[in-house]
């Protein structure tokens, strides 16, 4: 008898606010241990990256930044606050396109992104005009991941992996999705070049973007407003874990059509 394959995607409940300055794997762990699942060998945490920055700190408020000449007449042309348009700067290694509301970019570390992935929606600083924060990209989603599985693994004694996501969108495609920006302990891309499909043909192009394709599902668990699930547990991935970099899944300028 064959057994059917199975994903299943399971958003956590119960998770805090989180701050500046928490253990993010703990509170996820204390997260799990509320609800009735049982962490096993395998499972991959797949995590919002609006709590990764929060819990690293990467709030800015807007009156703290001093914007540049050049910050000051891009501002004009995308009808954004110039100390937004500042941080954009900052957090990126070029400018891509503009448009007004818009401005794409190649952030730091190296994905072609909205406005360097600043985010203004369910942010809450300490202080001040709550409309003047806003929230910045880790600054190594990857090291992030790694640090967070760690904390996973010496908790549960299992062996996970960790997905850090973001909410993108497409060149050819309307809307947003969730896609990879960080990970540690399962593979950003599955190469199938040389194998054989259902009818011996011997595959010559396909590399699948496993980590954005588990991303995509566990951000509809998640939500984008007011779910309040930052968190999923994913069970069954079908593809060997393994240690990789989410950079991988980043296109190189020279074979990149749209740059």
């Amino acid at each position: 008898m064959t057994i059917p394959r199975s994903l299943t995607l399971t958003a956590i409940p119960g998770l805090p606010e989180v701050k500046p300055g928490d253990d993010l794997a703990a509170l996820i762990a204390t997260a799990v241990e509320g609800s009735a699942l049982i962490v096993q060998d395998n499972d991959i945490f797949v995590i919002a990256q609006k709590i990764v920055s929060k819990s690293e700190g990467r709030l800015v408020n807007l009156s703290t930044v001093q914007p540049s000449p050049r910050a000051l007449e891009i501002a004009k042309t995308v009808e954004k606050r110039p100390e937004l348009v500042e941080l954009i700067l900052q957090e990126s290694n070029s400018v891509l396109r503009m448009r007004p509301g818009t401005i794409i970019v190649e952030h730091r570390s190296g994905f072609v992104c909205a406005n360097a992935g600043i985010d203004h929606s369910n942010v809450q600083g300490a202080w001040g005009d709550p409309s003047d924060w806003v929230l910045l990209l880790p600054e190594d989603a990857d090291r992030s991941a790694q640090a967070i599985r760690a904390g996973l693994e010496a908790h549960f004694g299992k062996r996970l992996g960790v997905l850090i996501i973001d909410s993108y969108g497409r060149a050819w495609r309307n809307g947003i999705i969730g896609m990879s920006i960080g990970l540690s302990g399962l593979p950003a891309l599955v190469d199938m070049r040389g194998k054989q499909d259902r009818n011996g043909y011997t595959l010559r192009v396909t590399v699948i973007a496993a980590a954005d394709e588990l991303a995509a599902g566990a951000s509809l668990m998640m939500g984008q407003a007011s779910e309040g699930t930052p968190v999923v547990l994913a069970r069954g991935f079908p593809y060997e874990l393994a240690e990789d970099q989410a950079s991988r899944l980043v296109r190189s300028k020279q074979s990149d059509l749209f740059r």
